[in-house]
């Protein structure tokens, strides 16, 4: 197979393909993940097609699968009457803030634990690890206390973006995805940077941000989709309709509108993150090296 002349990586080589027993394990493996993306892609079509039925359509016995018409008028008529302009609106500052939140304060946290290693940083490198394994449910009563009253200053955050933006900002994962990108940066471009004067956050801001763009890009692309779906903070602390994000109002009018509107409504709600993800997925799938210089 001409796919595996150069391959150097991976559980299968240029020289175990050749071998019968890696053939088949490697058909088993094209066949178990095509059966999984035909799974996990069926459903969002299925959705898009009964969004153009009409009512009778969708409850129809036996079902048909596609539409008699496809009306793409309906689409803008679905818009205007659901009126989800200012949902959107609201789910974008919401992911512009998770975005900025979420890259600035793990990529120092992961600079520091990195390169600074101040006293105690591997203490904090076992507690974040630890906080891994903590199960995300166990964080929601107390996190929402914090946020009705924040401490020491008596602040209540509920009914702002606050919360969401604070919990992208303490992301243990992308804490670790920087700093294990720090580590693989050779010493010798900081020692450098060190020798011509640059400061700590300077060395950061001119050396290593500039290094980890692919980074940055696999956080921000894993930032936005997480951010567009995130369901339960919003729901939380959102209580005023004109804030509530595109998820939290999709919830809400599920019972108000016919389920074909509701359909094509669905789509309105999955169509940006998905689009985003096909503009950079080159990112997620192979942009995770990091040029330097090597020691």
């Amino acid at each position: 197979m001409k796919a595996f002349e150069n391959r150097t990586t991976g559980i299968i080589g240029a020289l175990e393909i050749k071998k019968m027993r890696y053939k088949i394990l490697y058909g088993c493996i094209i066949a178990i993940l095509s059966v999984i993306s035909i799974i996990s892609i069926v459903p969002s079509i299925w959705v898009l097609l009964s969004g153009f039925k009409s009512v009778k359509e969708i409850y129809q016995i036996p079902p048909e699968i596609f539409p008699k018409e496809i009306r793409l008028s309906k689409l803008y008529e679905v818009w205007k009457l659901l009126k989800l302009g200012k949902s959107y609106i609201a789910s974008t500052v919401i992911c512009i803030g998770e975005v900025a939140f979420g890259v600035i304060f793990p990529a120092l946290g992961g600079y520091v634990i990195s390169r600074l290693r101040p006293k105690g940083s591997k203490l904090v490198m076992s507690l974040l690890l630890w906080t891994m394994m903590m199960p995300g449910s166990i964080r929601t009563v107390p996190l929402f206390m914090v946020f009705n009253d924040l401490p020491l200053i008596h602040v209540s955050l509920i009914g702002t973006y606050f919360p969401m933006w604070m919990c992208a900002g303490a992301n243990i994962f992308t804490t670790l995805l920087f700093k294990n990108n720090f580590d693989a940066i050779s010493i010798s471009l900081i020692e450098a940077a060190r020798i011509d004067g640059c400061s700590d956050l300077k060395t950061f801001k001119s050396i290593l941000l500039p290094l980890s763009v692919p980074i940055i890009m696999v956080s921000v692309i894993r930032i936005v989709v997480s951010s567009w779906s995130g369901f339960l903070w919003p729901m939380l602390v959102i209580k005023d309709e004109n804030y509530m994000p595109v998820t939290v109002k999709l919830y809400r009018m599920k019972t108000q509108y016919q389920l074909d509107q509701y359909m094509l409504a669905l789509i309105f709600g999955m169509l940006p993150p998905a689009v985003m993800y096909f503009i950079f997925q080159r990112y997620i799938l192979g942009g995770q090296n990091v040029g330097g210089v090597k020691e």
